[in-house]
């Protein structure tokens, strides 16, 4: 199994990289973009609905085996499309590296085939010795919301899942990502129907607006949503079920047992993968003061650009824009942001913008907030207790439920962190963009959609994967033993109604 840096570097010397532009959107609608349906979207909305249900409904008949073939088939010539769907998604985006995207279309076919290839998902799926058992059954229409970050990859993901459980699914595609995130779903439904899947079980929205999608909501027997904090809350008020996500702001605490060039190398790692647009990227690195100029020098000597105060100013101009993250600085890479805000000591080489900063409150602090780009604030903490107390802030301000990570050899640290972080995923010594989505670096399920529970206001806790996409229903039989006694019952015992202690006697 080859891992990511490994499918990374044989990506590099496939891929000849091109210049992107820039994108200036970045939620999951056009903003602005209010009022209701017309009554001719309605209609044509209904009959696609309509279609796909039908075909949803001749789907759901289909034997566990039928539906195997089916998933083989889908993500096979999905993984064959990995490269095209990624150099069209830079170019249609303009944003994130060619290479990167074509990673994750490959982890999105072959990563979540091989995990998922023998999972039941028809019929009885358990089943035990007194035969008690568990059957699943498809949801019915599944609204699918792709995000502009990662249009091809999450379309190929969820279109596999809902293939894999039965379901049909409508897919929006953000307004900046149409044309490759459609390409993405054609590219399996194909595949899918000449593998012998229901034509139909699959459509779009040919011109989505936030009217329109949340129409779609209202229709569909559940959302799966994965976007922008907004678009989320807006699955959440559809009236029907929904699956969400939320936002990042990966803390990694760098401890002073640490491997320090392994921690300094898996930061890099993730943070410049796709340009930092993978949202459990880690946001801030938060070092001992015993080691932190040993990390400092190591986060140098690998090409990263510690910006001074000058420079700190500049960029800040650019990160944030009328209180929230200037979108077009989402997926570029360092130095076309460095550029953007006028900062010359920087070059082509240049992996990561680092910020030196002390506070965590957003308002006060810009580079404290989840950037989705390769720029990293960096704290300098004097105990293990206050790097608890400086990850558990930046979670509680943007990233609640989402990921943390840790870099050390102490396993009580291990146990610490982990109980103090209000995170669903704590990555232990581990890049986080690849590690939180799983089936890699670690037992995590595979996939390209992270809920972040309670903690972050969703209804699932943990990755997304099949299991969230069925109905299971339980049978179950008497229990022998039971029936007994209730035909033998025995007198209950008088109770003691004697309530005095020994002392009150």
């Amino acid at each position: 199994m080859w891992s990511v840096f490994e499918l990374t570097k044989i990506a590099k010397e496939a891929v000849v990289l091109g210049k992107g532009g820039i994108c200036g959107v970045v939620s999951n609608v056009e903003k602005g973009d209010v009022g209701c349906v017309s009554d001719v979207e309605a209609k044509l909305l209904d009959a696609k609905v309509a279609r796909v249900r039908a075909a949803q409904e001749v789907f759901a008949c289909f034997s566990q085996k039928a539906v195997d073939k089916i998933f083989s088939a889908a993500a096979k010539a999905a993984s064959e499309q990995s490269l095209f769907l990624a150099e069209l998604a830079v170019k249609e985006t303009g944003m994130g590296v060619v290479e990167d995207k074509f990673v994750k279309n490959l982890f999105a076919s072959e990563e979540i085939y091989r995990c998922y290839r023998r999972a039941k998902t028809c019929g009885v799926v358990r089943e035990d010795k007194y035969g008690n058992a568990e059957f699943a059954a498809p949801i019915g229409v599944i609204a699918a919301i792709i995000p502009t970050t990662n249009p091809t990859s999450t379309a190929v993901f969820k279109a596999l899942l809902a293939l894999k459980t039965r379901n049909g699914m409508i897919f929006s595609p953000h307004p900046r990502a149409r044309e490759c995130t459609i390409a993405a779903v054609r590219t399996v439904l194909e595949a899918a129907v000449k593998a012998g899947a229901p034509e139909g079980i699959f459509d779009w929205l040919d011109a989505p607006s936030l009217p329109l999608i949340n129409a779609l909501m209202e229709r569909a027997s559940v959302t799966l949503a994965t976007g922008g904090p907004g678009m989320v809350k807006a699955a959440y008020s559809s009236g029907k079920p929904a699956i969400g996500v939320g936002s990042g702001n990966t803390p990694a605490v760098i401890d002073d047992t640490a491997d320090i060039a392994l921690a300094v190398r898996s930061i890099i790692e993730s943070k410049i993968f796709d340009n930092g647009m993978i949202c459990a990227s880690e946001q801030a690195a938060i070092v001992l003061d015993s080691i932190y100029d040993k990390v400092k020098a190591e986060f140098i000597e690998s090409d990263c650009h510690f910006l001074t105060s000058d420079e700190m100013i500049l960029v800040k101009e650019k990160l944030v824009v009328n209180g929230a993250l200037n979108p077009v600085i989402v997926g570029q890479s360092a130095e076309t942001i460095a550029k953007m805000a006028g900062v010359t000591a920087v070059n082509e080489c240049t992996k990561i913008l680092i910020a030196e900063v002390v506070s965590t409150d957003f308002s006060v602090e810009p580079f404290a907030c989840e950037k989705l780009s390769p720029v990293l604030a960096m704290y300098r903490v004097k105990t293990f207790e206050e790097a608890l107390d400086k990850a558990s802030k930046l979670i509680e301000a943007g990233g609640l439920g989402h990921t943390s990570s840790i870099y050390t050899t102490d396993a009580s640290k291990i146990k610490e962190f982990a109980d103090r972080m209000k995170t669903c995923r704590v990555l232990v010594n581990t890049p986080a963009s690849q590690g939180a989505i799983g089936g890699i670096y670690n037992k995590l399920t595979a996939s390209l959609t992270l809920g972040c529970g309670f903690f972050g206001g969703n209804s699932v806790a943990g990755n997304i994967g099949p299991k969230h996409l069925l109905n299971i229903k339980q049978l179950s039989l008497p229990d022998i033993t039971v029936s007994q006694k209730r035909n033998n019952p025995k007198p209950l015992r008088k109770r003691n109604m004697d309530t005095k202690t020994p002392d009150e006697k």
